[in-house]
């Protein structure tokens, strides 16, 4: 290697010893020193993050929540009358709560859980669901600010010995897992139930490329403000220097992959440092930070990895004109 060029990159990426980093300055270390760069999605739900995505959940050009909405309240007492006698819930990513409450709605005498837990990364996406579930009589709420994996873990020890536990994966929260990954939730999910437990998965199906793109490129730019809003994080929280109104917002349909991916991508050359992750490095212009990828699904897909994971479906509701699938299934 030309020594020179070796001395150039020595100063334009740097490293400083890991040890003793918290969980959140670990990963971004870690991602943003990837080929191409990433930040973990996880991360985009702090507080103002929290809202803006419930903000894009009431775009027009976002059909995700409505589609699932209206199944939920079309189809709720069919899929609690398959799980009965319910005893828990667990909603993984619960976000404000408005979907468990809908699903819960529909719940006739004595079909509603005696528990609930909720299992979601942003606290203040807890306390907007804590406070809604609270009007549930006789329901006793819990919240788990921790990974989908830490918090069922940290709800079943609790399950009680008599009921079925019902799991909620929605809002087409596996697609943001690749397939490996999403295999590997799933198993873990299915090793946290016993048999006869339920997990009903929400899942975005394929559409026109051109609906797809405007729900991740909406023409007001609240996705854009979401995704950029991921580097004002880490500016907060880790001290970095990203200049936020030079980093454009991609999102583009990867037919290959099955997924619409989000990026970040500099509009000039930039030395960003991250002091409390340990990191320099430089972005030159037109370099991307990879920040989603929301995978979409034909429906017998969804079936299919599910019941590859140990669980048999048991029903599935779609909702045609906004491509949009429940899928209820049985811990075997």
């Amino acid at each position: 290697m030309n020594s020179r060029r070796a001395s150039r990159q020595a100063t334009v990426e740097q490293a400083t010893g890991s040890e003793g980093l918290g969980e959140f300055a670990a990963d971004v270390r870690h991602s943003l020193l990837q080929r191409p760069r990433q930040l973990p999605s996880r991360y985009f739900y702090d507080a103002l993050g929290t809202a803006l995505f419930e903000a894009i959940c009431r775009l027009p050009w976002y059909s995700i929540t409505r589609a699932e909405a209206r199944l939920l309240q079309v189809h709720g007492a069919q899929i609690l009358a398959r799980v009965a006698p319910l005893a828990t819930v667990v909603e993984l990513g619960s976000g404000s709560g408005e979907k468990l409450m809908s699903l819960l709605a529909s719940a006739g005498p004595g079909a509603g859980p005696r528990e609930i837990h909720l299992v979601d990364l942003s606290g203040a996406a807890l306390q907007l669901a804590g406070r809604l579930l609270a009007a549930l009589d006789g329901v006793r709420v819990r919240t788990h600010g921790a990974t989908y994996e830490a918090g069922l873990h940290e709800a079943a020890g609790a399950f009680p010995a008599d009921g079925r536990v019902l799991v909620l994966f929605l809002g087409s929260n596996i697609g943001n897992f690749d397939p490996p990954a999403s295999d590997a939730l799933l198993r873990q999910i299915r090793r946290e139930l016993r048999a006869g437990d339920a997990l009903l998965l929400g899942a975005d199906l394929v559409k026109a490329p051109a609906a797809m793109h405007l729900a991740y490129d909406d023409p007001l730019g609240v996705t854009a403000a979401f995704n950029r809003n991921l580097l004002v994080r880490v500016n907060r929280e880790l001290g970095a220097n990203f200049l936020i109104d030079q980093y454009a917002h991609l999102a583009r349909w990867n037919q290959t992959a099955s997924s619409v991916e989000m990026h970040l991508m500099a509009r000039s050359d930039q030395q960003v440092r991250v002091p409390g992750a340990g990191i320099e490095f430089a972005m030159r212009a037109g370099e991307l930070i990879w920040t989603e990828s929301s995978f979409k699904f034909q429906a017998h897909q969804i079936a299919q990895r599910i019941e590859g994971c140990g669980f048999r479906t048991s029903g599935q509701w779609i909702d045609e004109g906004d491509r949009f699938a429940l899928t209820l299934s049985e811990a075997v």
